[in-house]
């Protein structure tokens, strides 16, 4: 039974979760697990009206990615968020360990991302993908395992699937323990001292939907994530 995630903000018209790592998001047809969805839908007793089918979920986190992610209560809220995600004057920061030493310490990475026609449960940056943005700042090194690694801020200026994930193995440089961008042999060997992709979703900023104040939220580092780093020291 998975208990429900950590509320950061709440109101009448939405709530901000600090989503653990190992949670879907979104109900699939091969989900058999319980869901981000089916925890909120029993959290608030029934389906809220106006917010039709995705219980107001306005975006999504990968299942292994933990950190902050946004529920709208009502219709209202819902549409003033997802036109916010449209327009990007949503601002989203992650926390990522990757493989090598990154140069510049402080960069963009502008490349489109399509799903991959050779395997539909990935994507990769292809020639008349959709357009996207990563910026990328280097906040520490270390050196382990006879390995070099980089610990990143990274904002998001688009929202495409897996876009930090694919942005950062299309530079030479995987997001630790990452099942699907790592390749095989590094994923293996990053098991041994990293047991869940290195990913978190830090901070994130948006105008409330009905105050149009902004509102900024942070999360703290999982202990999990900090453990790692420590022994990494």
């Amino acid at each position: 039974m998975i208990t429900f995630p950590p509320i950061v903000f709440e109101d009448n018209e939405l709530l901000v979760l600090d989503k653990p790592s190992g949670i879907v998001v979104n109900p699939s047809e091969t989900t058999k697990e319980e869901t981000v969805y089916s925890l909120v839908l029993s959290y608030l007793h029934k389906e809220p009206p106006g917010i039709g089918e995705r219980a107001g979920i306005v975006h999504r986190l990968d299942k292994d990615t933990s950190g902050l992610l946004i529920i709208a209560k009502t219709e209202i809220s819902f549409n003033s968020l997802q036109e916010q995600f449209k327009n990007r004057s949503i601002e989203k920061e992650y926390i990522a360990l990757v493989h090598g030493n990154l140069f510049p310490e402080e960069g963009k990475i502008s490349a489109p991302i399509s799903r991959n026609p050779f395997n539909r449960k990935r994507f990769g940056v292809f020639p008349g993908g959709r357009i996207a943005e990563t910026r990328y700042k280097v906040v520490d090194h270390f050196t382990a395992f006879s390995n070099s690694f980089s610990l990143l801020i990274v904002r998001l200026l688009t929202g495409r699937t897996h876009q930090i994930r694919v942005h950062l193995k299309y530079i030479g440089n995987p997001v630790v323990s990452d099942p699907l961008y790592g390749g095989r042999k590094m994923f293996q060997a990053d098991l041994k001292f990293c047991q869940r992709l290195f990913l978190h979703a830090s901070k994130i900023s948006f105008l409330h939907p009905t105050t149009g104040e902004r509102v900024r939220l942070s999360s703290q580092l999982p202990d999990d994530l900090k453990k790692i780093l420590n022994e990494l020291t």
